[in-house]
């Protein structure tokens, strides 16, 4: 074996109960992935396989098993980038981008760099939403408040949780202080609709100014889907439509098929980095637009998401501001402020916390 892979459960705790259309979350598990050379330990990748319960694919029994099993062979390979051609991992999306922003970060001298580009080279900052989580009125008006005091001029609010009358006073609310020119609003309906009512509930929500909804409906009911992205006065965002569509002809299919406004890309669950570009060569051959977002990852996943998306042009606010959730993140130079998020090359990465 030229190859030491390794390795560590790490158990995330939210700052308050994240409401989502899943239930109350209080915490939430992610493995880290150590890899380096036999004889050299302190030259080392990192990655990251996140799982969210009860959405992605690979959320299922023996994971830890499988993800065991694949360190072993990840070990006995002499090029490492042949890591992609071991069988069967297409069907474990989350451990496919762990192991490819581990071997990539070796690769590139062990230093948290997936990718050297501006970001992490420069420091050059990425433009983000501001998240609102699901919850009461008062609970969620006042993230709302705190976001724009804290300078986000895009907020995106999880809707579905509560009467739908509360959540369009919500957006009345701040459509009296704020105009669409100084606050975009997006909102993430989780499949919460049911096809027989959601296209009055786009219409109502049309009333807002907003930019976009993301997964109106659940999953899977293509026909109705393609009917809302056709007829709504609201641009529609695919996100957990696009799990379980592995090659680039289904990719192709699949946004031929629905034709949405936008589809929003999350590595982990969609199977890494490369998967993701796939997806990004569609949207631009159908005229498609897309942003991207974490799913939850702790520091090291979000690391090389930022990374990723900053090989890209962009100019709407992404889904990076996720690693404010936690009260144990890894410490990391990764740095939010005034709407943005960037790598500050005089911070350092605390890995006292990883056991691998």
């Amino acid at each position: 074996m030229r190859y030491t892979v390794d390795y560590q459960k790490y158990t995330l705790d939210f700052k308050f109960d994240a409401r989502t259309s899943r239930g109350a979350m209080k915490s939430k598990d992610t493995y880290f992935v150590k890899v380096y050379r036999k004889g050299n330990p302190e030259v080392f990748g990192l990655g990251e396989c996140s799982v969210l319960k009860g959405l992605s694919v690979d959320d299922r029994e023996g994971y830890e098993q499988v993800l065991d099993n694949y360190c072993q062979q990840l070990s006995k390979l002499n090029d490492l980038q042949e890591f992609r051609k071991l069988p069967g991992l297409v069907e474990w999306p989350s451990i496919r981008f762990g192991f490819e922003t581990a071997v990539n970060d070796l690769l590139n001298g062990g230093q948290r760099m997936v990718l050297g580009n501006a970001f992490r080279l420069a420091g050059a900052p990425l433009p983000i939403n501001g998240l609102i989580w699901m919850g009461d009125k008062e609970f969620m008006l006042k993230q709302i408040d705190e976001k724009i005091k804290q300078g986000y001029h895009c907020i995106k609010l999880k809707i579905g949780g509560i009467a739908f009358e509360q959540e369009c006073e919500l957006l009345a609310h701040i459509r009296q202080q704020y105009a669409k020119e100084q606050i975009e609003l997006r909102v993430d309906a989780n499949g919460a609709f049911s096809p027989k009512d959601a296209m009055a509930k786009l219409e109502k929500l049309a009333s807002f100014d907003l930019h976009s909804i993301e997964q109106p409906i659940r999953q899977g009911q293509y026909k109705e889907m393609a009917r809302l992205c056709a007829e709504s006065p609201l641009p529609i965002a695919l996100d957990e439509e696009l799990i379980g569509a592995r090659g680039f002809t289904d990719k192709i299919q699949l946004l031929e098929k629905i034709q949405p406004q936008y589809i929003i890309l999350k590595p982990s669950l969609l199977g890494g980095l490369r998967a993701s570009e796939e997806w990004v060569e569609v949207c631009k051959s159908l005229e498609i637009g897309w942003w991207i977002t974490s799913a939850l990852e702790a520091n090291i996943g979000l690391n090389a998401i930022c990374q990723f998306t900053a090989n890209y042009e962009v100019n709407m606010p992404q889904g990076l501001g996720t690693g404010q959730l936690y009260h144990n993140n890894i410490d990391s130079p990764l740095t939010v402020a005034e709407g943005s998020i960037r790598y500050d090359l005089k911070k350092e990465w605390n890995l006292e916390g990883l056991k691998i």
